[in-house]
Order: C-alpha cells, then structure tokens, then sequence
C-alpha cells in the first residue's frame, strides 16, 4: 500500500507539470496571438537612405516576427528626437529603432539638451555599412580632394558645408577633416539627408560627408553633384569611378565609414531582445533583402549575435568620444 505522504508527492508533481504546461502552451499562445504593430522608427524624414533602408527590411522583418511592422519617420535634433521616443516608449519590443553613432554615440555629445546615451541602448545588430563619400556642388572648381583642399585655402571666407545637424558623425568629419588641413568651413544643419542633398545638388552649400546612396551617382552624371572621393585608402566596388582619399597627397589616412543598426532600449526584456535578433537573423540571410540593402548603396552585412553587435557599439562609443574630444567639441 503506497504511502499517503508518496500519493501526494505524486500528485503535487503532476500538478506542477501540469501547470508548467498550462504557462508554456500560454505564453506560446500569447506570443502567437500578439497582433500589434510594430513601428520601426527612422530618425530622419523620407526619401534619406535611412529610410530607404527601413523600407528594404521593414516587410521581411514582418514576416520574420510575424506581426505587421510599419516605417515611422521623425526627424530633428541629429535624429536624437525619434531616439527618445524610443526611450519613452514602453520597453516590450514593438518600438524598434533603426539607429547608427550619430544619434545614440554623438548627439548627445554635441547637443547639450539630448540627455540620452549610447548606454540607453541595446544593440540588436547591424543591418547595413556604408562607406563614406565626399562630395561637393557641382560648379565648385575642384576634381580631387588635393584640389578640395587646395580651393577651401583659396576663400577668405572658407567654404559651407551641410550635416544632418550638430554631432552628427557628417558634422564631426568635417570639422576634423578641416582641423587637420587648416581649411575654414561653416557648417549648415539639417533635420535629413535628402534636404541637404538637395541644397548640394541646387549650389546652396558647397559640400558634405555622407553615407555613399546610389542616387548620387544618377546626380553625378547628371552634372548636379561631383563625388570627389571616398573616405578611405581604395576605391569602393559601389562606384570605382569615384577614386578614394588614399589616392591623394593630403588626406590619405582619413579613411572612415558608417553603418545602421535595430537598437531598443535597454529595458526591453531579455526574451524580447533574443526573439527580435533571432527574427533580424533571418530578415539578414534572405537573398531579395540582401538585394534590395545594396540596392540602396549600401553593404548588406553577415548576421551578429547580440554579443557581437553590442561589442560594437561600445568599441564606436569609445572612437567617437576620443574623436570628438580631440578636435574639443563641446555640447551648446
């Protein structure tokens, strides 16, 4: 005869497996009946590559979570204004943010009213690189970076240039590049990069630093634009016509690059964070993303594990803190 105390032990367990699974098939269940959007906030307004980017993975990304994921823009502040917004969400994964160092590493460097860091953040892996490119107006006499610089030296009043606003990564080449050659530059904000482009393209401005987008080449060839050079020691397989930096007498070290990441706040809990990196794994191995990414002239990266894409982020956190330092930005 089995004990009264061994019959319980027994139905307590099953009571408890029971209830295990009960949690489990629950949680699944809510998982799966989880029905709402998800926003993929872009810093900047439409028609940028930020926003051509959101839109290359935003369905697949959808697919992947099963869930709709619709594209917000909100531009301003160096994009550190939708970087907040994310902050201020609710932290259970339905506001996902497509960011890169300017917003989360810079703004908040430069701009003495953006209170968030990079620390705010977690990093759920990158979804593009682009390499960087100068490039200036077209009536603006100069062929090469030698003669970029040669030309700035020339104006008593130094030349103009254009960034998506003050610690913006464009905004801290500049003032480094122009530190490093003695040029004097003035800088124009800008709350996104196609309203610059566009100022470029008009003659209103003389350059800019920006993330390479295959739309300048189309600009280029149509006599609006001139890319002069690509940020780095060789030319880029996006347009080798366009020769690099490297090639020149001046500025043959100056080699840097970008790239965009999904971030969320770093309150969002541990499983959300490993569903959603999981769900970015897939959207990054799909053949037609990994098109359409480059589409945008940019380079379609390998997937990272959560390790690897916050090893990231704290390596250009601390790159860019030095950088700015070095030529003593100050937040206003």
């Amino acid at each position: 005869m089995k004990k009264p105390d061994s019959i319980f032990r027994r139905h307590a367990l099953v009571l408890s497996l029971g209830s295990l699974c009960v949690g489990t098939f629950a949680m699944g269940a809510a998982r799966a009946a989880d029905q709402r959007v998800v926003t993929l906030l872009v810093p900047y307004p439409a028609g940028g590559l930020s926003d051509s980017i959101a839109r290359a993975i935003s369905t697949a990304l959808g697919r992947a979570l099963n869930q709709q994921v619709i594209v917000d823009n909100l531009g301003g502040v160096s994009g550190s204004l939708a970087a907040q917004k994310v902050l201020n969400a609710p932290a259970d994964g339905h506001m996902i943010f497509l960011g890169s160092p300017n917003e989360v590493i810079l703004s908040p460097m430069i701009n003495a009213a953006v209170k968030l860091r990079a620390e705010d953040f977690r990093m759920l892996g990158q979804v593009a690189v682009n390499p960087l490119v100068l490039l200036t107006r077209a009536t603006l006499p100069v062929r090469n970076v030698d003669e970029f610089i040669a030309y700035a030296k020339s104006q008593d009043k130094g030349l103009s240039y254009g960034s998506v606003g003050m610690g913006s990564m464009y905004h801290l080449l500049a003032e480094s590049m122009a530190q490093q050659t003695q040029i004097h530059v003035t800088h124009v904000p800008y709350k996104g990069m196609a309203p610059m482009v566009q100022d470029v393209g008009g003659n209103s401005i003389d350059f800019a630093i920006l993330p390479y987008a295959t739309s300048f080449k189309g600009m280029s060839e149509q006599g609006r634009l001139r890319l002069i050079g690509w940020l780095a020691p060789t030319r880029s397989e996006l347009d080798p016509s366009v020769p690099a930096l490297g090639e020149g007498k001046i500025l043959k070290n100056f080699s840097h690059s970008t790239w965009a990441g999904l971030m969320v706040s770093r309150r969002t809990p541990e499983d959300m964070v490993v569903r959603l990196n999981k769900a970015l794994t897939e959207v990054l191995r799909d053949p037609e993303v990994r098109h359409q990414i480059a589409a945008t002239g940019s380079e379609a990266p390998q997937p990272q594990t959560l390790a690897e894409a916050e090893r990231k982020l704290k390596e250009d956190t601390v790159k860019f803190r030095a950088m700015a330092k070095n030529i003593q930005l100050q937040p206003q």
